[in-house]
């Protein structure tokens, strides 16, 4: 097996098992199932509802745990592996529902294309749960950040499967890092309890963030946060307040 570093750089994303303690799990699960009781069908709504899933959306304006998420140690040197300069570009999450027989297409995240810098996209899957060959697993094509190309313009179709295939799965508290570029989708849950994830989705500074931090998150939460993470959400950035305020939030697969 390689280091995780040449896996990231090769594959298109690496797997760290154990990456969230447990005191943290537990905390992060527990916020989660008050939001998704508390904002009941509305739940995802600041972003987009997916069927045959639950959504949240915006989550570091909902929880002071959020920031310890998107300031982990455990996973900006690898985010920093894929993206040369990078902010955050959206904190999301992701639950299958049970019994499920919907999977996602083969997509790049915000239908990302490398561009004449290089990679500006890098998704972080932190495993709440168990994720197992029944649960809904994700599907990746290794090797397919380096293509320039999206799924739905080379594939006859995205839901099939295809023979490059690589199923990921990974007991709860493992994180996974992925180049946003490389092709991948969720699968069906075959199980009979949901399968929840969090996303936190980074995105190289020069790009618009795919849902915009400064308005999003409100005042009082945002006199709360450290210098770092107020330059990790780009807050105080002109630039970014010009690129991403009049953006539409995008999705590589959701319309």
């Amino acid at each position: 097996m390689s280091d995780p570093t040449t896996q990231l750089n090769e594959f298109g994303y690496v797997e760290l098992p154990g990456a969230i303690d447990l005191d943290l799990l537990g905390e992060l699960n527990g916020r989660i199932g008050e939001l998704f009781a508390a904002e009941g069908d509305a739940a995802g709504a600041e972003f987009k509802q997916e069927p045959g899933c639950r959504r949240l959306a915006n989550l570091v304006n909902k929880g002071d745990v959020f920031a310890r998420v998107i300031s982990s140690a455990a996973v900006l040197p690898y985010v920093a592996r894929v993206l040369d300069d990078y902010k955050l570009s959206s904190l999301n999450v992701r639950s299958v529902n049970p019994c499920s027989d919907i999977r996602q297409p083969l997509h790049a995240d915000m239908a990302a294309i490398p561009d004449e810098r290089g990679f500006w996209v890098c998704n972080v899957v932190w495993m709440l749960q168990d994720i197992t060959l029944e649960n809904g697993p994700l599907r990746v094509i290794p090797g397919t950040h380096h293509r320039k190309q999206l799924p739905q313009d080379v594939l006859a179709d995205p839901l099939a499967n295809h023979p490059d295939q690589v199923l990921v799965t990974g007991s709860a508290g493992t994180i996974m890092v992925m180049n946003a570029h490389l092709w991948h989708g969720g699968m069906e849950n075959r199980s009979t309890k949901p399968r929840t994830a969090l996303h936190a989705f980074y995105c190289r500074r020069d790009k618009p963030q795919q849902q915009y931090q400064k308005v999003l998150i409100d005042e009082k939460v945002q006199s709360r946060l450290t210098p770092d993470l107020r330059n990790l959400l780009a807050l105080d950035d002109p630039e970014n307040d010009r690129i991403s305020r009049s953006v539409t939030t995008t999705s590589g697969f959701m319309k």
